[in-house]
């Protein structure tokens, strides 16, 4: 007898991370070679997953936003965009080296806070006897700031004047080009401004899987406006996240927190608060909102002598817009879907089935075709193979049991299996199979893309 179905909830992400592995979501990053830490492939099933979150937030951010333009800014800028920004000096972790097994670690992730300075971080670890997470032991060296920018060479010569930087951050192209972007569009304030791609940073601590690490999607959204209504778009774009990450990702919300920045907020911030997402390892950033001010304009009218102002058509008022940042990471979103998908369901006493509980819009794959055998029916599983794939992501299989292939779709997160069978070539109809339910019903061939296309919500 069937047992009533109850999500688990993962203890550790040792399950997810083999099943990443084995099932071609996420690769560990030059495996052959012994790796290199924290850094992540994505695999068939993963690269799908992540193009679709990045839609969905394309789709839901720019496209369906009015006044909104996207742009793709470069990796390397010129030098003199990270001095304005303030990168070059003051983007940097409090460092510590344990002396007994020569591991790193922040200062601040060590005594559970970054509101402390340097020196009191020093003391607190001290007079706590705060020991090494890695060994046990307690022999520090002193805290070094530790800069978390990349740092290569263009050109022949590698000397200071030839130093760029690999961008921590993707917003700064859309800073030094506010006024194209709003010559180019014609946009009148508030607009916005999305953009989806690399960044980098050179972490102290990475782990986690893909949660920290060095190389990472960002998804940025920058909203211009008048300072006056700069705290209404605030609280607009807090919902929204929570909207996207609920509605578009199918996120459970009562794993979801907002953590307000409080006192911590950082220099160019009038507001900032992190969407949270409750990993097995606990509460983890996924994204924030932030009041920006006029910081990151402001700073770069004066060290480019170029006017970032904006003139009011109908007013003349002439000022620098207010910014309001939502910011998400497509990686550590990825992980936040598998983990909140992740199912172990009893079927029976002896039989647990692994169900990936992916919202249909953004499953990797959409639809499996499976003939029930090979002999005679692959020429029509092929075919509507290819009628499916015109329209949906599809994957194929003929191999093991009708049985077995379930489970594998069930463990990718496939939302529908469809099995051609000997009565398909008499009725011209096959069987769709349900992935959350198991349920099974006949549907006419013809009928098929409406059918998939009406449930791919």
């Amino acid at each position: 007898m069937k047992k009533e179905s109850k999500q688990i909830c993962l203890q550790s992400l040792d399950k997810l991370i083999a099943l990443s592995k084995n099932r071609g979501f996420i690769f560990p990053g030059s495996e052959i070679y012994g790796g290199l830490a924290n850094t992540w492939d994505y695999g068939p099933l993963g690269v799908e997953l992540k193009n679709n979150i990045k839609r969905e937030w394309w789709k839901y951010f720019v496209q369906q936003n009015r006044n909104s333009v996207g742009i793709d800014g470069g990796i390397l800028m010129n030098p003199s965009v990270w001095v304005a920004s303030g990168h070059v000096g003051g983007f940097s972790d409090p460092l510590m080296d344990c002396k007994a097994c020569k591991t790193r670690h922040r200062a601040d992730h060590l005594v559970g806070t970054d509101e402390l300075s340097n020196a009191e971080m020093e003391a607190m670890i001290a007079n706590k006897k705060i020991n090494c997470p890695h060994c046990g032991k307690h022999d520090w060296t002193g805290i070094r700031q530790f800069n978390l920018m990349f740092k290569t060479n263009r050109g022949v010569v590698e000397d200071s004047t030839s130093t760029v930087y690999l961008r921590p951050e993707t917003a700064q192209s859309q800073f030094v080009n506010f006024q194209n972007l709003q010559r180019v569009s014609r946009m009148k304030l508030p607009f916005g401004v999305g953009q989806i791609g690399k960044a980098f940073r050179n972490e102290i601590t990475p782990g986690n899987f893909t949660f920290r690490t060095i190389e990472f999607d960002q998804m940025e959204y920058q909203y211009f406006c008048h300072a006056a209504e700069s705290m209404d778009a605030y609280e607009m774009f807090k919902k929204r996240a929570m909207d996207y990450y609920v509605n578009r990702l199918g996120l459970d919300k009562d794993k979801l927190r907002f953590k307000d920045h409080g006192a911590a907020l950082s220099h160019y911030a009038k507001a900032a608060v992190d969407a949270e997402f409750q990993f097995p390892f606990g509460f983890g950033e996924i994204g924030g909102t932030h009041h920006r001010g006029t910081y990151d304009l402001g700073n770069h009218m004066e060290c480019s002598k170029k006017s970032m102002e904006y003139i009011d058509p109908t007013s003349n008022e002439k000022y620098i817009p207010t910014v309001i940042e939502s910011s998400h990471g497509a990686d550590r979103l990825v992980l936040a879907v598998l983990a909140n998908a992740y199912d172990e369901e009893q079927i029976t006493d002896d039989d647990t089935r692994i169900v990936l509980r992916i919202k249909p819009l953004i499953a990797p794959y959409k639809v499996a075709v499976l003939p029930l055998q090979k002999r005679g029916l692959t020429e029509k599983s092929e075919e509507i193979f290819d009628m499916l794939s015109q329209q949906f992501m599809t994957t194929y299989d003929d191999t093991a049991s009708i049985g077995k292939r379930y489970r594998r779709q069930d463990e990718i997160g496939t939302p529908f299996c469809v099995t051609v069978d000997y009565e398909t070539l008499e009725d011209n109809a096959v069987t769709i199979r349900d992935r959350d339910t198991m349920k099974q019903e006949r549907v006419k061939i013809s009928e098929l893309v409406s059918y998939i296309a009406a449930r791919i919500i």
